[in-house]
């Protein structure tokens, strides 16, 4: 008997390829290939209508505000906020949240005292 039939005996020579076992697919990591499942447009447009049409309009990030009145995110927190410029957060630690209407209403408000913050 020779070596490699022993080998083959006691189940250490394995008939498998290595090479195909590596070819398998890793499963459960979404869609291969997004474009051709792009999402509903129904679902998102009713999300956003409504969004639209609450008398808050739509929230935006303090990067958001800064880029809307022309400033730097800094120049919002220092200068702004404490003018009065109104926001939420939504905990101790969370992001500032500020509401489109409620800006746009707050940078008239100060347009009409013409006085700047």
């Amino acid at each position: 008997m020779t070596t490699s039939s022993k080998r083959y005996m006691s189940g250490l020579v394995s008939d498998a390829n290595p090479l195909a076992i590596q070819v398998i697919p890793p499963t459960g990591l979404g869609q291969s290939y997004p474009r051709h499942y792009p999402p509903s447009q129904g679902a998102n447009r009713q999300t956003i209508e409504a969004t639209e049409c609450s008398p808050l309009g739509l929230p935006l990030s303090i990067r958001e505000v800064a880029r809307m009145i022309g400033c730097s995110a800094w120049t919002i927190r220092q200068r702004h906020i404490p003018a009065g410029l109104p926001h939420f957060r939504a905990s101790s630690n969370g992001k500032l949240v500020f509401f489109r209407e409620q800006v746009v209403a707050w940078i008239l408000q100060q347009q009409k005292k013409g006085g700047s913050s």
